[in-house]
């Protein structure tokens, strides 16, 4: 039986989880190249995940100084407190972990009254069987490819076999949510990680922990373009 993948219109999502936080901004600007639309922020407070990094002022401030999209992956306790915040500062999208959320129907339904595109995420130890029910009313499903906390993980090779699940599921309900998977990302396993169904491909240290952050994307790009011509000379 044949896999419907995602469309070719895949996105790279520079991570600046990975960025030197003096200089965010900055930062940000050195992946300011056409193939970018989106950054990937993190906001963790340090008792959700074993990390502290960013507040509703830090996503402002990159809002109204560079000008990508901005995915916000919040990583908080007590969200139904917090979450008023985050909608005020209007990211393109908005993520919430179902591990953190009481009520995540009416989260969700709060990010997209409020013109926000809503996500919700999975830890790797979660169940696909937490977000069955609110499918139809996310726009992203964010798939955790590392124990949430920290850049510079290591992929878990179980994470396909949940990517793959998802993308079943997104056919069989003729749904149109975005498949976007965060952690370990880099040139070695994103091919298998877009064949296996995502379309959002978050990369953090494998765009800000090199060099030439353009050139860090592009071979990124390439990999997965690699991907797809050997898919081009494979039955499925």
């Amino acid at each position: 039986m044949s896999t419907q993948l995602p469309s070719n219109n895949f996105r790279i999502l520079p991570s600046i989880l990975s960025a030197d936080f003096g200089k965010l901004v900055e930062e940000a600007r050195q992946v300011d190249i056409a193939e970018i639309e989106y950054l990937h922020v993190d906001v963790m407070d340090g008792h959700f995940v074993p990390n502290l990094t960013f507040g509703p002022r830090i996503v402002e401030s990159l809002k109204k100084h560079t000008r990508f999209k901005l995915d916000v992956h919040l990583m908080i306790e007590q969200l139904e407190r917090q979450l008023p915040w985050f909608l005020e500062v209007q990211p393109d999208i908005l993520t919430v972990h179902v591990e953190a959320v009481t009520h995540l129907h009416r989260a969700v339904r709060q990010i997209r009254e409020s013109g926000i595109q809503a996500g919700v995420a999975l830890n790797p130890a979660t169940s696909l069987e937490a977000v069955r029910w609110v499918l139809e009313e996310v726009d992203l499903v964010l798939i955790m490819s590392v124990n949430p906390g920290f850049g510079g993980q290591q992929f878990i090779p179980a994470s396909l076999e949940k990517i793959k699940e998802l993308n079943r599921w997104k056919i069989e309900q003729k749904a149109h949510f975005v498949i976007e998977v965060d952690g370990g990302i880099a040139p070695d396993n994103i091919g298998a990680v877009y064949l296996a169904g995502a379309e959002y491909l978050v990369a953090g240290n494998a765009v800000f922990g090199q060099k030439d952050r353009p050139k860090a994307v592009k071979d990124l790009i390439h990999a997965v373009q690699e991907a797809q011509r050997k898919l081009g000379l494979m039955e499925i």
